[in-house]
């Protein structure tokens, strides 16, 4: 990916159903302080997350991460994406219930239509 001055990259862990994907996304460096990656998981017009240096970790197989230099990964199919110092991949009835919460939230922002 080409190096852009209107980017910072953010290390984040993203959780799917069936996936742990660690990786590189870039956010505008212009956004509010601790809101950048809220905004570009928020905006409407994007249905697509890229992920740069991603390694993708399969929660069905002992296999090996499948590394990518360049992933896009639906936004229908991200469950929650932390900034990795945050993240913990930890099976839980709370991480569980966030799940749920998350999901439920996205199918309402999907049905609200723009003024």
């Amino acid at each position: 990916m080409a190096k852009n001055n209107d980017t910072i990259p953010i290390e984040v862990s993203i959780l799917t159903a069936d996936h742990d994907i660690k990786g590189t996304v870039h956010v505008s460096k212009y956004t509010n302080t601790n809101r950048e990656l809220t905004d570009l998981l928020n905006d409407r017009e994007r249905r697509f997350l890229a992920v740069t240096n991603a390694e993708i970790y399969s929660r069905n197989s002992k296999q090996p991460p499948r590394r990518y230099n360049f992933l896009e990964i639906h936004m229908d199919y991200v469950l929650m994406v932390h900034p990795s110092s945050q993240a913990v991949f930890k099976e839980s009835g709370r991480s569980q219930d966030d799940i749920a919460r998350f999901r439920e939230l996205r199918m309402k922002l999907n049905q609200t239509k723009p003024f």
